[in-house]
């Protein structure tokens, strides 16, 4: 072998080494791309598992948001029925004398004596029939009476398949009770296309907003019976009978849980007021008594209902026993003014130093009317200065004074205070304890700073007055219905006589109100967007006919 054949070309052996080089690297270049190609698709699985994780996570998140709100009704229901209990076992603990034996009249003779204890025994009454079992009533929806004057309608909805809207098959789909402003009730009927007339396809249109599912009452006739209850002041029962004059038999049932479901649709909205009350700077606060029909009780349970209040915002809440806790426990996260009675439960709320007290004036001054039956010279004399406090408030009032303005005019009636205590340091002394007017002093002394603090915070009124007008359309509730059927019962009327109130107090028309706010929280409450209770309230309706 030659030396020429063992030469190779210098060039070529380049080439060779940078092709295999080439190739190497693209070797290379291809393991990291399948190594890259592998990450992406862990990256895309372990988002897809982070995914997975994050719904996981919003759907529990979901579930235990429903779990705490059904628990903490449950605590709500459970609080009442312990309470319900409690007055139970005292009611069944209480040492009931013994009937005394009647005795006869003083100063007879002994043969009047003798009658009187050998007198004839009254007898027994008879034993009482047994009961018959009444045979079961028939079930399932009554037809409506048919002397009602109807209105028929026909709902025609849009082929899903063609968009053809021309009717070939009517047929009756729903038959309700209604009612309109200032007219009888009436039944209304509504029909719908089943089948379009181009292409044969079985369609529906879409029903009228109804208060719930398989509703045989509209919208109207719900607002026209909570209307009737709680603004009218009509008791359940003379709606039945009035309803039942005309022909149309209701079951009392059937009142009872259309009022159950007028409650729960507002239960919101109600809730959002109290927000609004809690957001505030301040509120004034009262109670009442409400007669209640618990189980387990021979007579009506005597419980409570409270009423918070800031201008035309109106909350009612049904409590069953009144104790400083319970009401100390609803101002938990307050920060104000909290306008109240001097009763010994509301100190709970004091000890908060975020919650200043305000005085009502209005009952220091019916102490001193009520003192004038003992002492009308000086009871009279004391009256003089809160009157001259009331005065400025009314003369301040009229002018139309707010804010710095009321704050300013109001500063007047701190002479009249200290004027006021001079007397009292003169009078006091002379006064027995006993004396009413010594008791209404001694309110004056207690109270002197929270009587005052109207003073200085024009936001607040001089006196409670307002919170207990709130009672009247209750007091003359209570007078036709005498009780409530139960607690839930007593926290439904709570919820419906709050709406009302708050549009009273705004000049809202409560049955105009009501269908509006029924139509977007029941069965349509999709088609209007599921709107939170802050774009319900009577304020938002206000607003909407105001723009509208």
């Amino acid at each position: 072998m030659t030396t020429a054949a063992l030469h190779v070309d210098p060039a070529l052996a380049e080439s060779a080494r940078l092709a295999s080089e080439n190739a190497r690297l693209r070797a290379q270049l291809d393991a990291a791309l399948e190594e890259i190609a592998v990450l992406r698709r862990e990256i895309a699985a372990q988002r897809r598992e982070m995914a997975t994780m994050r719904h996981d996570a919003d759907t529990r998140a979901a579930e235990l948001t429903a779990e705490i709100a059904r628990l903490a009704d449950l605590v709500a229901k459970g609080n009442d029925r312990i309470a319900e209990l409690l007055a139970i076992a005292k009611r069944k603990n209480r040492k009931e004398k013994p009937p005394k034996p009647p005795q006869p009249p003083r100063a007879v003779d002994p043969a009047a004596a003798a009658a009187f204890a050998k007198r004839p025994v009254p007898p027994e009454p008879p034993p009482p029939e047994e009961r018959k079992k009444k045979p079961p009533r028939p079930t399932g929806r009554h037809p409506l009476p048919a002397h009602l004057p109807a209105v028929e309608s026909t709902l025609v909805p849009k082929c899903s398949c063609c968009g053809g809207d021309a009717p070939i098959v009517d047929e009756v789909v729903e038959e309700k009770l209604t009612v309109e402003v200032k007219a009888h009730q009436r039944r209304i009927t509504r029909r719908k296309t089943v089948y379009c007339v181009k292409c044969g396809v079985r369609t529906t249109a879409e029903a009228p907003p109804a208060p719930f599912e398989r509703s045989a009452i509209t919208c109207e006739w719900l607002a026209w019976f909570a209307a009737q209850k709680y603004q009218l002041l009509v008791p359940p029962d003379r709606i039945r009978r009035y309803l039942g004059a005309q022909g149309l038999a209701i079951a009392q049932s059937t009142l009872v849980s259309w009022d159950d479901r007028a409650g729960e649709l507002l239960d919101t909205i109600d809730g959002e007021h109290w927000k609004e009350l809690r957001r505030g700077p301040w509120m004034q606060a009262d109670a009442t008594g409400l007669k209640v029909i618990v189980k387990g009780l021979d007579k009506s349970h005597n419980g409570y209902l409270e009423v918070f209040k800031r201008d035309a915002i109106v909350v009612f809440q049904y409590t069953p026993e009144k104790s400083g806790d319970t009401f100390a426990a609803k101002f938990v996260g307050f920060e104000g003014i909290l306008l109240t009675d001097a009763e010994h439960r509301h100190n709970r709320v004091y000890d908060n130093p975020k919650i200043l007290e305000a005085g009502c004036n209005a009952h220091f001054r019916r102490k001193l009317r009520d003192a004038e039956a003992v002492q009308p010279v000086l009871a009279f004399e004391a009256g003089k200065f809160v009157s001259a406090i009331y005065d400025i408030e009314e003369i301040a009032r009229k002018q139309g004074l707010t804010d710095e303005a009321l704050r300013t005019a109001r500063q007047a009636c701190r002479p009249v205070y200290d004027d006021l205590a001079k007397w009292i340091a003169a009078v006091e002394p002379t006064l027995v304890p006993s004396d009413p007017l010594a008791g209404a002093i001694r309110y004056f002394t207690n109270h002197r700073a929270a009587l005052t603090r109207f003073i200085d915070h024009p936001e607040i009124p001089i006196d409670n007055s307002a919170s207990e007008r709130e009672y009247q359309p209750i007091a003359k509730l209570r007078l036709n219905m005498l009780f409530a059927g139960g607690t839930d019962a007593a926290h439904r009327d709570a919820v419906l006589l709050g709406i009302a109130a708050t549009c009273r107090n705004l000049g809202v028309d409560l049955t105009a109100y009501l269908v509006w706010a029924f139509e977007r929280r029941g069965t349509a409450r999709e088609r209007f967007g599921n709107l939170p209770a802050s774009a319900l309230t009577p304020a938002a309706y206000l607003r909407a006919v105001d723009t509208s």
